[in-house]
């Protein structure tokens, strides 16, 4: 039978802190561990004494913080175990992954050690944002487990999912134990993750800070920023960033030798895909990157619970191979894995980000039309650069063409095929620019990153804009493929050529179909920088004219 030791918790000391009762948390933690493992987690087998033992601990850590951990051990094999750290996701606690670590002790010998984050739940100290005290946390649980369990020193690996896939890759870029990394719907970069293009990821933002106020203790950074977003200030966030993001500790990952796996979601809302693919080109160790339909962490949340998963399992196959020397089919595959974000196609390998595109689509932007009916045939999409044109549309107004909001928007396209969607004849051509291409009469498969050419010139300090690449059927009814928020900051004098790079997405468009390209000024998912009372001008010179190019497959 599976067993599972409570040890009696150590005493605290010290001044108490704010949020959840720790000691209760403690034990509804404990409870709920207890009843995952009998409800969906398979008894080991009578006759033989292999199994794996649930038991709470409670860790010290660097700076004397207690974290609350879940050690999950495996019985009856012969050690010393590779060892797999897993902290907790942004507002959970040590139980986020109970299933998936019950299922790598039981079935694959590793030496499993959950915990909640710092300042969240049943962890002492407070909410840092993956700051240095987080990483030295992590670290301070592989000194733990080295000297409290049967774990391999020589084999040493980390996962987690969102927060605790950020914390996992930081980590490893600070110690160079971290053989081997499993980072799902995580971050490489917060800037253009939260700020991209300059423009404030309000839903996002807001989602993000309600939950860390509700399950945890905000330290000063968080506070900090959390004073200045509501104040219009982005500085300190900006100014805590780049020591938050492993995109600027690339080198030492490399120096390291560490073995990458990231995986993450087309429509991911917190941490959308672009900043991944550029990180992973980077990379120059092991590695491996999935790309999935969903939201921020619907693609492996299920996997997390114990339940098959997809992402899970590469995640076992990538730890078996770099920890415990096993042939599989990481040594088969190609190093990137992407399944289309609409219909039921299947994954597809390929050797690098780049070969995911085959070809591409060049279209110059013709003058757009205000006519919102004959949209098949007015502000084409040529072959041809179209120059010396100019359009102007108010500004401050949401139209119908918009992003979707976070984690639900992607969660309907990934479980029931439900795209963001738009009627194009009813986007207000007084308030959005609009384009639409020839159609493709055997379809396509849009597969890479869009990138759009578009010279703006404002009449205000600081203008918002949104560009949205859609699939339209015959009857001009859309669904959202890829898009882009670009925000023009410091009063720029004249007019601005912008280059900007949508989303990167693989998408199969149907025969028939059509794409369209929507340019507007303000979005609900973010904060935007248009006013009611200004407009903003698209123009096309010959130096730089208008353009979209599509990556197809």
């Amino acid at each position: 039978m599976r067993q599972t030791d409570t040890p009696t918790p150590a005493p605290r000391g010290g001044r108490a802190t704010p949020g959840v009762p720790r000691a209760l948390a403690r034990l509804f933690s404990l409870a709920l561990a207890t009843l995952l493992a009998a409800a969906i987690l398979p008894a080991a087998p009578a006759a033989a004494s292999v199994g794996a033992t649930v038991r709470y601990e409670t860790i010290v850590s660097h700076d004397g913080a207690e974290l609350g951990a879940k050690v999950i051990t495996p019985t009856g094999v012969e050690g010393p175990h590779p060892l797999l750290v897993m902290p907790s996701a942004w507002g959970t606690n040590n139980l986020l992954y109970v299933g998936a670590a019950y299922h790598l002790a039981y079935e694959s010998g590793y030496q499993v050690v959950s915990y909640t984050s710092r300042g969240f739940w049943d962890s002492g100290g407070e909410v840092q944002i993956a700051g240095p005290e987080d990483r030295a946390d992590a670290s301070a649980v592989i000194d733990w487990a080295l000297e409290n369990t049967d774990a391999d020193p020589e084999r040493i690996g980390m996962a987690g999912i969102s927060y605790g896939g950020g914390i996992s890759m930081l980590t490893a870029a600070e110690d160079d134990r971290v053989r081997a990394v499993a980072a799902m719907s995580g971050w490489t970069d917060l800037v253009p993750s939260l700020y991209p293009n300059e423009t404030i990821d309000m839903q996002s933002v807001e989602v993000l800070l309600a939950l860390g106020n509700l399950t945890g203790r905000p330290g000063e950074v968080m506070r900090e920023v959390e004073h200045g977003y509501r104040r219009g200030n982005v500085e300190p966030a900006l100014e805590m960033a780049p020591d938050r993001s492993v995109a600027t500790k690339v080198d030492q990952i490399n120096a390291n030798g560490t073995a990458v796996m990231m995986a993450n979601a087309w429509n991911d809302g917190f941490f959308p895909p672009g900043q991944i693919t550029d990180f992973y080109e980077r990379l120059e160790g092991p590695k491996r990157l999935m790309l999935t339909p969903g939201d921020h962490a619907t693609a492996e949340a299920f996997g997390a619970a114990g339940l098959p998963n997809e992402i899970w399992e590469a995640v076992g196959d990538w730890f078996d191979h770099h920890l415990k020397g096993e042939e599989n089919e990481v040594d088969a595959e190609g190093a990137v894995h992407v399944k289309p974000n609409n219909g039921r196609g299947g994954w597809t390998s390929h050797p690098d980000w780049a070969s995911v595109t085959g070809e591409t689509d060049r279209y110059y932007l013709d003058r757009p039309s205000t006519d919102w009916f004959r949209w098949q045939s007015s502000g084409a999409m040529e072959e041809e650069p179209s120059t010396g044109w100019d359009y102007d549309f108010r500004t401050g107004i949401t139209t119908t063409a918009v992003s979707g909001t976070v984690l639900l928007s992607g969660a309907l396209q990934q479980f029931f095929d439900v795209p963001t969607g738009v009627l194009l004849p009813t986007v207000n051509r007084y308030r959005a620019a609009v384009w639409t291409s020839p159609s493709y009469p055997d379809g396509a498969r849009v597969a890479g990153t869009p990138e759009v050419t578009l010279t703006l010139e404002p009449t205000d300090d600081e203008q918002s804009v949104f560009v949205y690449l859609y699939d339209i059927n015959r009857h001009g009814t859309g669904s959202l493929i890829s898009h882009t928020p670009y925000t023009l900051r410091g009063g720029a004098d004249g007019p601005v050529t912008v280059t900007a790079e949508l989303q990167p997405v693989v998408w199969d468009v149907p025969a028939g179909h059509r794409l369209a390209v929507v340019v507007d000024s303000a979005d609900p998912r973010y904060w935007s920088e248009s006013s009611f009372f200004h407009r903003v001008e698209v123009t096309s010179p010959e130096s730089a004219p208008s353009q979209i190019t599509i990556p197809l497959a």
